[in-house]
């Protein structure tokens, strides 16, 4: 596949853009020349961002959605395509997790968090493919390293990152080798990142959940993303340990295991939950890249 328009000469559109990996990825494509559309449930955040993009020289709106919502998700496309002309580059990038042990996860939390992290993506994905056909593009969906590993106390999650790891690579056999279509499909996998993740999960544990270390910045996950907007890819690993851990469930799964149960000491504080409903079921606003306090 041919490389895509340069950064500069794009329009993108990133879900999850009120933060985190999303925001560092408006942030530079914004910087760099793009137009960019930003996404997420969080109004006032997101016209504080863009006004501040916008007054930097950057070109961006905001358009509040919930990606779970399909009709929602058309009504964003429609926009970004009438502010802008077209679409190039289509992020699916939010995401929330749920900590605590599986036995104790409320159902209708796990099915809020696929709604967001699978839904979000397949809602995303056919809702961008006709635009990005139009004149060729890049569909870029954010997996993890949990796409392919498993982590202890954050079961749905990597259950929902599975998920759209197999959705993800259907629809690249379909686009790319059946219909050879004009459209690349990226997965993103990064590693622990230090973004507002874990202060923005569902927490069911009895202390303040965090990520383990090590962690990226979130503006390496960017890169990954805004090179995959010009040079294609099929699957993306970001941060050494993203490597290091999708290998060792391949090649050595009981060993896999026993490394993944370590992880569930580390990913708790020693003090109490400050937030356990995180944003779930509503919008966080802290307008953040990275988390507070070490994360």
């Amino acid at each position: 596949m041919s490389d895509f328009k340069p950064i500069e000469q794009q329009v993108i559109v990133i879900t999850g853009a009120s933060s985190g990996i999303g925001l560092a990825t408006a942030a530079a494509a914004a910087q760099r020349g793009a137009a960019v559309a930003l996404l997420a449930r969080s109004e006032q955040t997101l016209h504080e961002l863009v006004d501040d993009i916008n007054a930097s020289g950057g070109r961006a709106i905001s358009i509040t959605t919930d990606v779970g919502d399909i009709d929602a998700m058309h009504a964003a496309a429609q926009a970004v395509v009438n502010a802008f002309g077209r679409i190039d580059t289509w992020v699916n990038n939010a995401g929330v997790s749920i900590y605590g042990m599986l036995e104790n996860t409320n159902l209708e939390d796990a099915r809020r968090l696929f709604d967001t992290n699978f839904w979000g993506v397949v809602h995303g994905s056919l809702v961008a493919l006709p635009h990005l056909r139009a004149n060729g593009g890049v569909l870029v969906n954010v997996g993890s390293e949990v796409s392919e590993a498993v982590i202890p106390l954050q079961g749905l999650y990597a259950a929902s990152k599975h998920a759209v790891k197999g959705f993800t690579d259907t629809l690249r056999v379909e686009l790319e080798n059946v219909e050879d279509a004009n459209v690349c499909v990226v997965l993103i996998q990064p590693t622990a990142v230090n973004t507002p993740f874990p202060e923005h999960a569902r927490n069911t544990m009895p202390r303040e959940p965090k990520l383990p270390t090590p962690q990226i910045d979130p503006g390496q996950v960017a890169d990954a993303i805004l090179h995959a907007a010009q040079k294609g890819g099929r699957d993306v690993k970001v941060g050494a340990m993203a490597r290091v851990n999708t290998a060792a469930s391949y090649l050595f799964p009981k060993l896999a295991d026993r490394m993944s149960a370590k992880q569930a000491s580390r990913q708790q504080r020693d003090e109490m939950p400050r937030n356990p409903m995180g944003t779930l079921y509503t919008p966080g606003e802290a307008g953040r890249i990275h988390g507070v306090g070490g994360e």
